[in-house]
Formats: structure tokens, sequence, C-alpha cells
């Protein structure tokens, strides 16, 4: 596992404003549709039950705070 330190955050910082220095708002807009297309494609049901999505996420909160499986 690799520990953040201050270089790594400052390599980090930099190669960020550096790589996505010309992205406007309508150019990141368009990738995200794009990419929301492309996920559709694979799987056309993503997102339709978003509440199935987020069952494995509340499993573990319920664990990491002591609560039932199914409270």
């Amino acid at each position: 596992m690799i520990r953040s330190s201050a270089i790594l955050e400052e390599l980090e910082a930099r190669y960020q404003r550096e790589a996505f220095r010309d992205v406007t708002f309508p150019k990141a807009l368009a990738s995200f549709a794009a990419l929301w297309a492309e996920a559709r494609a694979l799987r056309p049901d993503i997102g339709s039950d978003w509440l199935e999505d987020l069952e494995p996420d509340l499993a573990v909160a319920r664990a990491v705070n002591g609560l039932p499986p199914t409270a």
C-alpha cells in the first residue's frame, strides 16, 4: 500500500492541474454523458434500482455500527 506523503500529494495535485487544464465544464459534461451511455450499453438496467445498489454499503454500515443485519 502506498502511504500518502506531502510529496505524493503534490505530485497528484500537479498532475491533475496539468492533465485537466483545458477541460471546460461542457467538455467534462460531454465526457460524463459518453461514459454513462457506454455503461448503459454494457448494462441497460444500471441505475434502475438504486436501492439494490446501496444494499452492500448499508450492510457494511450496519455491521460497523453494531446494528443487526436487517435493521
